[in-house]
């Protein structure tokens, strides 16, 4: 049975990717960014109707992706170091480089159901900085979080011989397949039908 219902966002773990000439990926081990707060990707992309005999005649759809925010109770220094390109000096200092390339990794991610979570990775995915902000304590304290942009976009898949831009579990996927999920970047294998 598939859920009826979607909540909690929880998971979140990045793989650094390596995206070759043809636009295929391979990954790093996942490694797990515990607190997250809240996770909105908005698609990309436009529909493009042409007109005809005074009617919409065809329409063409593109895909690009998604864009939007991924709010953390605070990033690691593993997420600044391997996708936001900080340093580390000889005198311990984390240091901001402004010379550091775009990294590209996978993000994945879960959110849970009322039958069973649903397991999520988007294959290409660069990010923004964190703003540095922060607010003086008062009565109560009140955590503060930070949140990053996220673009997600596509990657080559020679096994399906298409761009893809994301999977998910659903009822269908091998026990085994769910259980490892967070352990390596699952990639889709063929045959892949149109239900």
């Amino acid at each position: 049975m598939s859920n009826k219902i979607k909540y909690g966002l929880k998971n979140i773990y990045y793989a650094v990717a390596t995206i070759a000439a043809d636009g295929s990926a391979t990954y790093g081990t996942p490694v797990a960014v515990p607190g997250a707060v809240s996770l909105s990707m908005e698609p990309q992309g436009e529909n493009t109707p042409f007109y005809a005999d005074n009617i919409v005649y065809w329409t063409g759809v593109s895909n690009s992706g998604y864009e939007g925010d991924l709010e953390m109770a605070r990033f690691p220094d593993s997420f600044k170091k391997d996708v936001l390109g900080y340093l580390v000096s000889g005198n311990g200092l984390f240091v901001e480089n402004a010379n550091a390339p775009a990294v590209h990794f996978a993000l994945m991610f879960q959110f849970e159901g009322d039958e069973k979570a649903t397991r999520h990775v988007m294959y290409n995915c660069t990010a923004t900085r964190p703003a540095a902000s922060g607010t003086t304590k008062a009565e109560t304290i009140e955590p503060e979080t930070e949140t990053v942009t996220i673009t997600a976009t596509t990657i080559y898949v020679e096994a399906l011989d298409t761009d893809i831009v994301k999977s998910e579990t659903n009822e269908s996927t091998a026990a085994a397949v769910y259980n490892a999920w967070f352990e390596a970047v699952t990639m889709p294998t063929a045959p892949a039908t149109n239900p």
